[in-house]
């Protein structure tokens, strides 16, 4: 009867240690799983349905005909293009070049830091700079970008402290790394020669990139400002060339362009009714007029829709 009592107590003990394994692994089961309610949520974030408004035309729209050897317009937000015509044709790009005289600018200097005007032998529009005149590099940013002074262009350039050269350089770099395959700079005022051109398409690239850059958006934005020098004894009264600022509603820049031979051009930036547009147009007989019947013709023409992806 001991032997027998020994065995079962035996029987027993093996019992219990094997029920309490399974109530110890049950538990850290029960404990590294999800409950339901946060396998729902989990799923529910993995599935949240995203939208995008893409512009659908109006079946009956008319497309505008207009003069200008190249034009783009797109929805920056979709990317879709709402409007094209020749945009890989490369042009001359005139002043539009300044932009990214300004991105290389905006690179090398602080904004706070002193160029010195040098002589400078350049043709076209002027901001006024003097021999020997000190001025903040913002100030004559404003002059490149407002008044389009070619000028500041080249005080840009000179003061780079590797020189114009390495200005120019860094300039079609510039393209090179935005991925602009058709341009090339030979100058930072956008003065005609040969090896000097753009493309609509291109142009639409690096604006959309300028605009991000909030000192670039609020320059270009400036109707009318003046600069002084240094020593606040020469100022420089600057008035934005761009009339559709004043003009159409939603425009926030960005840049013109005029020499005889490129004729008109103009890059135009549109915040309304929640879109974001770029427009583009080279080659122009009447950069804004024809800007202001595209950007016109594409409000009154589109319809943005809401589609899953």
């Amino acid at each position: 009867m001991k032997n027998k009592s020994l065995f079962f107590n035996k029987d027993r003990l093996v019992y219990l240690l094997v029920l309490t394994f399974l109530l110890v692994s049950t538990t850290a089961i029960s404990l590294s799983t999800p409950k339901f309610e946060e396998i729902t949520k989990l799923v529910n974030v993995k599935t949240e349905k995203k939208y995008t408004d893409l512009p659908v035309l109006s079946e009956t729209a008319k497309f505008p005909i207009l003069s200008a050897q190249s034009v783009m317009a797109v929805d920056l937000i979709s990317g879709v293009t709402l409007y094209e015509k020749d945009p890989n044709k490369t042009l001359l790009p005139a002043s539009t070049t300044k932009i990214v005289t300004a991105l290389v600018a905006l690179d090398t200097y602080n904004l706070d830091q002193i160029l010195k005007v040098g002589k400078i032998n350049v043709e076209g529009q002027k901001m006024g700079l003097v021999w020997g005149e000190n001025i903040k590099f913002i100030d004559v940013l404003y002059g490149l970008l407002v008044y389009s002074g070619n000028d500041a262009a080249e005080v840009l350039a000179l003061n780079h402290p590797a020189g114009r050269d390495v200005f120019i350089g860094l300039m079609n770099k510039k393209a090179k790394d935005l991925g602009l395959t058709d341009t090339h700079f030979s100058n930072p005022t956008g003065l005609d020669n040969g090896a000097q051109y753009s493309t609509t398409r291109d142009l639409v690239v690096v604006s959309k990139v300028a605009m991000k850059n909030p000192i670039f958006a609020e320059i270009v934005g400036t109707k009318e400002i003046i600069v002084k020098s240094v020593d606040n004894r020469i100022a420089h009264r600057l008035t934005n060339i761009n009339k559709l600022l004043d003009e159409v509603p939603g425009v926030l820049g960005v840049k013109t362009g005029w020499t005889e031979n490129a004729r008109e051009n103009l890059v135009t930036y549109i915040e309304r009714d929640g879109r974001k547009i770029m427009v583009v147009v080279l080659g122009s007989s009447d950069r804004f007029g024809e800007t202001k019947e595209l950007i016109t013709w594409i409000f009154e023409n589109y319809k943005w829709q809401e589609v899953k992806h």
